[in-house]
C-alpha cells in the first residue's frame, strides 16, 4: 500500500485552514500536516482552551482530511540561533518580546515544550521543526575559526533542547529536525555530531527533505539508509541547480525565484532529486508514515502546482515487495 501524502500548510498559511482544507479535499489529499503559525495550528491556544485542538482535528475531518503531523520550525529556529532583527518577522510578538537574545532564545524554548503538549491534545506524535544555529555564520572558516567554539556550540545545542525533549518524553511525542542549512545539523558529518551531543535521545529525530540536500551534491537516499532509526517523517519537496559557471552555489544574496541564482526550490518532480531512488530507500528502511509535499516554487501558480505535486507522488511512490521478483519462476520450477 503506498504511503499516505499530506500537503505541509506553512507556505499556505496566508489563507483560514477551512479554505485550505476544502481546497487540499477536492485536490484528493490524505491530510495535511499543520503549521504552527497562522490561523492552522496555534499553540498558545491549545494549552490554554482544551477544546481547541480538538476543533482544529473536527475541521479537517469534515473535509475528509487526517493529520498525522504538526510543523513549529519557526519558534524552533530561535532556540538556538544569533538572535537578530529578522528573527521579528517569523516569531509571535510575545516570544520576540524585545528581542534581546537570551530572552528570545528562552521564551522559544518554552513555547516549543508548550507545542508537544499541544500536539498531544490534537493526538499527533510527531512535531517537526528546526532547532536554529549558533554557529552558521561559521560555515566558510576565515577568519579561521576556533575549533573550541564549534564543540562549545553542540554543547550548548543540548542544553538548550535537553529540557525540551524531557517533555516530549512525557507527552510521548517525537521531534523531527529537518536536516538543513542554517540549523545544527546540515549534512551526514553534522547530523552525526548532533545526534551524538543530545545522547541520540529517542524523542528526537529526523525530518527528511531531500531539497535541501541536492544543491549540497548530498545523496539523500544514502543518508536515509544511514539514518534509517532516525528518519521519523518525509517532506517531499524539490531542488533545481543552476550552475552554469555564472551563477553561484552560495545563492549571491538573492531572493528564492531571481535569475541569477544558482539553485532554487521548485514543485515536486520539476527539480533534480531523484525520487524514484529516495522512495526506494524509504521502502529499504521500512519507513510508513506520510509524504508531507512542501510546496515551494517561485515560479508557478501554487494551486496549479500543489495538485500536480499531489499526481507526480501518486505516480512515483510504490508499495516495496514482500518477494524477490524471480520468486513466482522458482515456484514454477519445483
Amino acid at each position: 500500500m503506498a504511503r499516505r501524502v499530506t500537503l505541509f500548510t506553512g507556505q499556505w498559511a496566508d489563507l483560514p485552514l477551512d479554505e485550505l482544507a476544502a481546497k487540499c479535499a477536492v485536490w484528493g489529499f490524505d491530510g495535511l500536516e499543520l503549521a504552527c503559525w497562522g490561523d492552522h495550528f496555534e499553540v498558545d491556544r491549545a494549552v490554554a482552551d482544551p477544546a481547541y485542538a480538538n476543533g482544529q482535528r473536527a475541521l479537517l475531518e469534515r473535509h475528509g482530511l487526517g493529520v498525522w503531523a504538526i510543523g513549529a520550525h519557526l519558534v524552533g529556529q530561535a532556540v538556538c540561533d544569533r538572535i537578530d532583527e529578522r528573527h521579528r518577522a517569523i516569531l509571535p510578538p510575545e516570544v520576540y518580546g524585545d528581542g534581546e537574545e537570551e530572552g528570545v532564545r528562552a521564551r522559544a524554548a518554552e513555547r516549543m515544550k508548550d507545542t508537544a503538549r499541544a500536539a498531544a491534545q490534537l493526538g499527533v506524535t510527531q512535531v517537526n521543526g528546526f532547532t536554529g544555529s549558533s554557529i552558521w555564520h561559521l560555515i566558510y572558516s576565515f577568519p579561521p575559526n576556533d575549533f573550541g567554539a564549534i564543540d562549545r556550540a553542540y554543547e550548548e545545542f543540548a542544553e538548550r533542547w535537553g529540557p525540551i525533549m524531557d517533555v516530549f518524553d512525557a507527552e510521548g511525542v517525537r521531534f523531527g529536525l529537518e536536516v538543513h542549512p542554517t540549523e545544527i545539523a546540515y549534512d551526514f558529518v553534522t547530523t552525526r555530531r548532533t545526534l551524538d551531543a543530545i545522547g541520540s535521545r529517542e524523542a528526537f529525530g529526523i525530518n527528511l527533505d531531500p531539497s535541501h540536500f541536492e544543491h549540497q551534491f548530498l545523496d539523500t537516499a544514502q543518508f536515509a539508509l544511514e539514518f534509517a532509526d532516525r528518519i521519523y517523517h518525509v517532506h517531499v519537496k524539490d531542488s533545481k541547480r543552476r550552475l552554469d559557471g555564472r551563477r553561484s552555489i552560495l545563492a549571491s544574496h538573492l531572493n528564492f525565484g531571481e535569475e541569477a541564482r544558482g539553485w532554487d526550490f521548485v514543485s515536486p518532480g520539476h527539480g533534480d532529486v531523484d525520487f524514484e531512488e529516495f522512495f526506494r530507500a524509504l521502502n529499504r528502511i521500512g519507513y510508513e508514515g506520510p509524504l508531507s509535499i512542501e510546496w515551494e516554487d517561485s515560479g508557478m501558480d501554487r494551486d496549479w502546482g500543489a495538485p500536480d505535486a499531489l499526481a507526480f507522488v501518486r505516480r512515483t511512490d510504490f508499495a516495496p515487495s514482500g518477494i524477490a521478483f524471480d520468486a513466482a519462476m522458482q515456484k514454477a520450477g519445483d
